[in-house]
């Protein structure tokens, strides 16, 4: 396992990119990335399509929130999270995974962060929460084989034994605690506060930083980390979005200033944006339009800037870059 000390992972931190350059694209067949050998890209497509056309070995690092089973339709054709059974939804996510392995450099690693949920009772339909409406859904999976009405499915564990089947070395379970969690109606049952985020490697030795994230007290870094979810103006309309400080320790930890920081599932762009400011190139591929348009005014509003010239295919500044 690669390593630094405290005074040289404060230097690593001292190489920021002002501003971040990117460019936005489509993505179609035949599309080739080489670009990202130098630059960073919001990509529109199917991350399984996109992904397979990436150079391989080229991504030091995947921070990544998948769609979780079960919990939202996302209104797009395509979408993963509503396939008829978890075991389709944990063998669909483990392809995607399987492409994310290739183009993971030989010391690359994965923080993936996956919910769990709870059986439908064979409802296609859910209930507002009076306390969460968005928990809505007009459409949903019957209880998957083998398990009852109520059960907790424990999905995070599938696909993590999963990904193990699969060649991934999983080297870490981060209980990821929201202090401000959203409270349940629910009574009979303790009100969730958590998620998991695991850390897989490709290889038994990685890039990783041991002192660039301290705990409580100055001590090495637990399973643990205390983080609170924090709504963001410029992503209202995205059901779920990653707070910059859980991405910011996992780009810390795992790669250095200039290396390349991949999202298949970008969402409204978080990974990208702490990305940026950390100095690191990105690559986030997301299905939705509207989301990659919120990804892009999100960067944008930060000072970053979009390369893409729609109409002549030139370089131009955005109007907010410093």
């Amino acid at each position: 396992m690669r390593q630094t000390d405290s005074k040289q992972a404060s230097r690593l931190e001292l190489t920021v990119l002002a501003p971040p350059r990117f460019d936005v694209q489509e993505h179609a067949i035949g599309a080739a990335y080489g670009s990202l050998a130098t630059g960073s890209s919001l990509v529109l497509g199917d991350s399984l399509a996109v992904m397979s056309t990436l150079p391989a070995e080229s991504v030091q690092t995947v921070v990544t929130s998948p769609p979780y089973w079960s919990l939202r339709d996302y209104g797009i054709a395509g979408q993963i999270g509503l396939e008829e059974s978890v075991y389709a939804f944990v063998a669909n996510l483990a392809d995607v995974f399987d492409q994310v392995f290739r183009v993971l450099r030989p010391d690359g690693t994965m923080w993936l962060n996956i919910g769990d949920s709870y059986t439908s009772g064979n409802r296609g339909w859910r209930a507002p929460d009076k306390k969460n409406p968005a928990r809505a859904m007009s459409l949903r999976p019957p209880t998957p084989e083998g398990l009852k009405d109520k059960d907790l499915i424990g999905v995070p564990w599938r696909l993590a034994f999963a990904l193990q089947d699969h060649g991934w070395y999983l080297r870490s379970e981060v209980i990821w605690h929201k202090p401000n969690a959203q409270p349940e109606s629910v009574r009979d049952r303790p009100t969730r506060d958590h998620e998991h985020v695991f850390l897989f490697s490709r290889s038994e030795k990685y890039t990783y930083h041991t002192d660039a994230i301290q705990g409580p007290g100055g001590r090495r870094l637990r399973t643990v980390w205390d983080i609170n979810t924090k709504p963001s103006r410029a992503a209202s309309g995205h059901f779920a979005t990653f707070p910059e400080e859980l991405v910011g320790r996992c780009v810390r930890l795992t790669s250095n200033p200039g290396d390349l920081v991949l999202d298949p599932f970008l969402g409204s762009g978080t990974t990208a944006l702490v990305a940026g400011k950390l100095g690191r190139r990105f690559c986030g591929i997301e299905l939705h339009p509207d989301y990659v348009d919120m990804a892009r005014n999100r960067l944008i509003a930060a000072g970053f800037v979009d390369t893409t010239d729609r109409e002549n295919n030139t370089e131009r500044p955005c109007i907010d870059a410093v």
